[in-house]
């Protein structure tokens, strides 16, 4: 589907069946914006991405008008469409939301798990490290979500995995910000804590490793967004610093 060469090289829309050019578009953007390669506050050429696709303006219109529905796009009156930035507000309350539901997973999982969840939990953790090793970020952040969808699989609990989904691309987007080499060491001794306190039967402990990483990973968040504000709708010291404040750690 793509064609030309110029702007928007990453950009790949899969061949679409027909009628859903549409569906095909948004993907190909939403794609671009969750993995950072359209970083947030990043203006939207239209015109580059109707060529680079191969397309029409209207599935490109109708696409930015779903994602913009989702919180990625920002549509703004006579002066185009941009990148939107991340709320940290949002990131922060699915945050609070998510944490509540995994310490909730682990406990259920501890005295209750299937010899088969423990492998691929360990299969996962061995994945992390390998693509941590490599410094393959795409990579780690896959075995990273894997990982915790496992957890939350093990409930079986259809309705908590939806949630999780309805929030997640701008989770994504936060968490790609500060992907670094000591993130993803910190991750995988963060998640080997969890690991290890269900294989040992000790729910308070799988509990408290779950909130201790889910603290991390904010206040990380908060770190990076008062040192470059730029990305955010909502950082900058003074705000950065009070969510920090806010936050419920512990």
């Amino acid at each position: 589907m793509t064609t030309g060469t110029g702007p928007y090289q990453f950009l790949d829309a899969q061949a679409p069946a027909r009628g859903s050019v549409t569906q095909s578009v948004t993907d190909a953007l939403r794609r671009a914006i969750i993995t950072l390669e359209l970083r947030p506050g990043e203006p939207l050429d239209k015109n580059a991405i109707c060529s680079r696709l191969g397309v029409s303006r209207f599935p490109v219109s109708e696409a930015l008008a779903r994602l913009q529905s989702e919180g990625l796009v920002d549509i703004l009156p006579q002066r185009g469409s941009a990148v939107s930035l991340v709320r940290i507000a949002d990131v922060t309350e699915y945050m609070l939301i998510r944490k509540a539901l995994e310490c909730e997973a682990v406990r259920v999982l501890v005295g209750n798990h299937t010899e088969g969840l423990i492998a691929e939990l360990e299969a996962s953790l061995v994945e992390q490290r390998a693509a941590a090793e490599r410094d393959d970020r795409e990579l780690f952040h896959a075995h990273d979500l894997e990982f915790h969808e496992l957890l939350l699989a093990g409930m079986s609990f259809t309705k908590i995995k939806a949630a999780i989904e309805a929030a997640r691309a701008n989770l994504d987007r936060a968490r790609r910000l500060i992907i670094t080499p000591r993130r993803l060491t910190y991750s995988i001794n963060e998640h080997q804590a969890v690991f290890d306190a269900i294989v040992a039967n000790d729910a308070p402990a799988a509990m408290a490793a779950m909130r201790a990483h889910v603290d991390s990973v904010m206040g990380e968040l908060f770190d990076f967004a008062r040192d470059q504000p730029r990305f955010f709708a909502d950082g900058g010291e003074p705000a950065a610093a009070a969510m920090r404040h806010d936050f419920p750690f512990g």
